[in-house]
């Protein structure tokens, strides 16, 4: 086999991570990622951080098992914060079944962190942005709303209690959405990250040559997220989101432009949204509440221009 042969899934695609076909056949999922912190305490800002690296070895079908740190630490920070923001990401790695074994830090004046991860995945469990087909019922994972809530709070414009609302989804590791996924044939999925619930699913249309058709009041939002998105504190991810993205989508007419944005919201480790076979929504409802895994349907996939049309 050619080198270049062994990169199923490389730079000529807008799939989540890297996919690598070994000699025996294994097929190796790799990413990387880190950020700067979207919350104040060390602890919670390392975990969320690590969420989300994994989060695309997940979104690619994938079982992670090794990962290496990624830093960068301001000179003058206290020794215990860093240290807090790695233990963060060592715990959520190990909630993941991931060894953290070893990693890289620079000196930097804004801290930042992340992940590199590695994984597994198997041919049949591949799971690809490019993988919908039409006839199939669109399902998200979690709620929409971390980017405006965390803009929000770190401006003094949000209250704890709405940060509060966001924490326990961006912590939340996205194994089990992608569990209830295998129990069906379904091979089109990604996760909801910066480039928001719009940008992401464009990539799946375009990448797929199909036509996602959503229903703006199914998708679920974050109640805190409402008057944040009303006061327009939008991340600046969400702009760009918007300006790049907007040539695939087209809203009905009585969408206000507040909830249009929050569709395009930049997300920190946000939910797996997957195209499942009509047929097959029984037997994935059944594994999501084995699971204790929420999901909410909120559209379809149909045959036309490639791109999304929000109703």
């Amino acid at each position: 086999m050619e080198e270049s042969e062994r990169v199923v899934v490389g730079l000529g695609s807008p799939d989540d991570a890297v996919v690598y076909r070994m000699e025996n056949g294994t097929l190796l999922v790799a990413t990387a990622d880190f950020f700067a912190p979207v919350v104040d305490d060390a602890y919670t800002y390392g975990a969320i951080a690590a969420a989300n690296s994994i989060s695309d070895v997940y979104a690619m079908g994938g079982t992670p098992f090794l990962a290496l740190n990624l830093a960068a630490i301001p000179s003058d920070m206290p020794p215990e914060i860093a240290a807090e923001i790695f233990r963060g990401g060592m715990e959520k790695a190990r909630e993941a079944g991931v060894v953290v074994a070893g990693g890289h830090t620079m000196d930097d004046k804004e801290p930042k962190y992340g992940l590199a991860v590695i994984g597994t995945v198997e041919p049949e469990r591949l799971l690809l942005k490019g993988g919908a087909r039409p006839g199939e019922h669109l399902v998200l994972t979690k709620p929409l709303g971390s980017g405006v809530i965390t803009t929000a709070y770190r401006a003094g414009q949000a209250s704890p209690e709405a940060l509060a609302q966001a924490v326990p989804w961006m912590l939340r590791l996205n194994r089990d959405a992608v569990r209830a996924v295998h129990a069906t044939s379904a091979r089109g999925a990604t996760d909801i990250t910066g480039f928001g619930f719009l940008g992401h699913a464009a990539e799946m249309a375009l990448a797929a040559g199909v036509r996602f058709r959503v229903w703006a009041d199914r998708v679920p939002i974050l109640e805190a997220a409402r008057p944040l998105a009303d006061l327009w504190l939008f991340p600046g991810g969400t702009a760009a989101n918007e300006m790049h993205f907007g040539q695939w989508v087209t809203f009905a007419p009585s969408i206000p432009e507040e909830v249009q944005m929050l569709l395009y919201d930049a997300q920190t480790n946000g939910g797996i949204l997957a195209a499942i076979p009509a047929a097959e929504m029984d037997r994935f409802a059944e594994a999501c509440r084995a699971l204790d895994q929420p999901f909410w349907e909120v559209g379809e996939v149909v045959e036309g221009e490639p791109g999304i049309e929000v109703r």
